[in-house]
């Protein structure tokens, strides 16, 4: 999250029918539309969107700029870096073994890394972590952790391609370099990693 003395101050715009408990931390510029619920110790960096019918729990932290669509669940134990995507109605959960009255249960941390994207419909499993500007496709069910800037797919979600930061599909040459449209360019380690180059 950035530091909040940095950024140029702009109020949270939170609407009339959104119900943000006291104690709950909105950043400069977010918004937080109708029917959304967030709890009282929830983390909210700046210039966050948070759509309609969208909860957040307690134990929950977004970074800046991030975006989360119409009828998402946040429970405690996410960790949610900057620019992150998350789309309609993705389900999140923080419990592998869930009861009823579970008098001994803890949440499990799952991280959305930095500048990620979550699909519609999309369904991620506790304890995993998601790599920096990897993409989840819709409907997608995640049970492991899912590599940096890696296009996942189906239940269980497996590889399907490398993409860039900007979401295009990249085709590597080769000696094990890429090179998007947009200008940026990779280097492949290995099947399971590449970086972007500086």
């Amino acid at each position: 999250m950035s530091d909040p003395s940095s950024l140029p101050y702009e109020p949270a715009y939170i609407h009339p029918h959104a119900l943000v408990e006291p104690g709950a931390h909105i950043g400069s510029g977010s918004r937080v539309w109708a029917f959304a619920h967030v709890l009282p110790g929830a983390k909210i960096g700046a210039e966050c969107n948070i759509c309609d019918h969208v909860f957040i729990e307690n134990d929950v932290v977004l970074g800046d700029r991030v975006t989360v669509k119409c009828g998402v669940y946040l429970w405690d134990g996410l960790l949610v870096g900057d620019d992150v995507h998350i789309g309609p109605c993705a389900t999140f959960t923080n419990d592998l073994r869930p009861r009823s009255r579970n008098p001994a249960w803890k949440a499990l941390k799952t991280i959305l890394e930095s500048g990620c994207s979550i699909g519609a419909n999309a369904t991620v499993l506790p304890g995993v972590t998601i790599g920096r500007s990897a993409m989840v496709a819709a409907g997608a069910v995640v049970t492991r952790d899912v590599p940096a800037f890696t296009l996942v797919k189906g239940s269980p979600a497996r590889f399907h391609a490398w993409v860039c930061c900007c979401g295009a599909k990249l085709t590597f040459e080769e000696e094990g370099f890429a090179r998007c449209g947009c200008g940026y360019c990779y280097t492949r380690h290995d099947a399971h990693k590449i970086e972007r180059c500086p």
